[in-house]
């Protein structure tokens, strides 16, 4: 976890912008501090990821991240060479966590402040409070969870170590990162399963296959044998 200035990444010309798919390989064996402003560097320049950050970021929310894919599917979109960088993304997941009130109600009414402020950018923004997914779980996915006990447990819990990345933006300009395994993995574009995922073996195939579909250039860690 660490700590950028979100201005200085917007600012003309900073040192990553041209960081391009060639440089992805050589970014997973670079030292942990590189690799993290690498990491931000390239999600942001999808302007749906800064529009989503820089909207959210003064609604005065619990703890949150946006996370999953609309971070790592932008660099699989860079990764790919493809100048949309929002292609393939079908949400933006934005995860929060509220002990205090497990009540639907609360979280509809943070959900529908989420909503308003993204109003207009075409995006599909899912916020969910973390705190309760345990709740409703069983009854979607057909077996039981242990309540999470704060923000980075559901972020760990993804089906493959390459997505366990998350970002969020303070009030006062502040980014801050979260990746559970890493960036190596996300750099490389290996799919390696998650020893914390919650996810079936048939979801995470399904997983798989679906993201090698649409970013040819992923491979799965186990036909590398790594």
């Amino acid at each position: 976890m660490a700590l950028f200035d979100y201005r200085y990444f917007c600012a003309p010309n900073y040192p990553w912008d041209s960081l391009t798919a060639t440089d992805l390989p050589a970014l997973a064996d670079a030292p942990s501090i590189e690799q993290e402003r690498a990491f931000v560097a390239l999600v942001l320049r999808n302007p749906d990821v800064r529009a989503v950050l820089e909207r959210v970021a003064n609604l005065g929310l619990p703890p949150w991240y946006l996370t999953a894919g609309a971070l790592f599917q932008t660099v699989w979109n860079v990764a790919a060479g493809h100048a949309d960088l929002s292609q393939g993304i079908h949400d933006f997941d934005l995860f929060y966590y509220d002990a205090e009130d497990l009540s639907y109600e609360a979280e509809d009414v943070v959900i529908r402040r989420c909503l308003s402020s993204v109003d207009g950018l075409g995006v599909e923004l899912e916020p969910r409070n973390q705190a309760r997914v345990h709740l409703w779980y069983e009854e979607k996915f057909g077996r039981p969870i242990e309540p999470y006990r704060n923000l980075e447990e559901p972020i760990s819990s993804f089906a493959f170590t390459c997505c366990s990345v998350a970002l969020s933006l303070r009030p006062d300009g502040m980014l801050t990162t979260y990746a559970t395994h890493g960036y190596a993995d996300l750099f490389r574009g290996v799919l390696r399963p998650s020893p914390a995922s919650i996810a079936p073996d048939g979801v995470r195939c399904t997983k798989a296959a679906a993201y090698r579909s649409r970013w040819p250039h992923l491979v799965e860690a186990l036909a590398l044998g790594v």
